[in-house]
């Protein structure tokens, strides 16, 4: 499973890259010989304005079973990246649920 993070308009940390990774191989883990590439991509939306802005996109290429995309907004960017993987992990799940039926 080849993974790639960065960030838009926001410097992705090195805990930060660390966060979003380890909690990817958590929720994809089980997937990893099914699972080609994934995508992270993290932004801040509003900038020094505040508010829920900042923003994580998972990109999750499956193969022959397609792509699952998931897209959070948080306040707080490790919230974000913590609510999309536990969804991209979901829908990867049940992507190959019905790929296999």
């Amino acid at each position: 499973m080849r993974m790639e993070i960065r960030g838009r308009q926001l410097d992705v940390s090195e805990a930060t890259r660390q966060h979003a990774e380890r909690r990817l191989r958590f929720a994809l883990g089980r997937f990893s010989g099914r699972v080609g590439r994934v995508a992270v991509r993290v932004a801040d939306v509003n900038g020094p304005r505040g508010g829920a802005d900042k923003r994580c996109r998972i990109v999750v290429w499956l193969g022959r079973a397609g792509t699952v995309v998931v897209e959070d907004c948080d306040g707080d960017l490790y919230a974000a990246i913590d609510s999309a993987a536990d969804r991209v992990g979901r829908l990867v799940a049940r992507a190959l649920h019905r790929a296999a039926a």
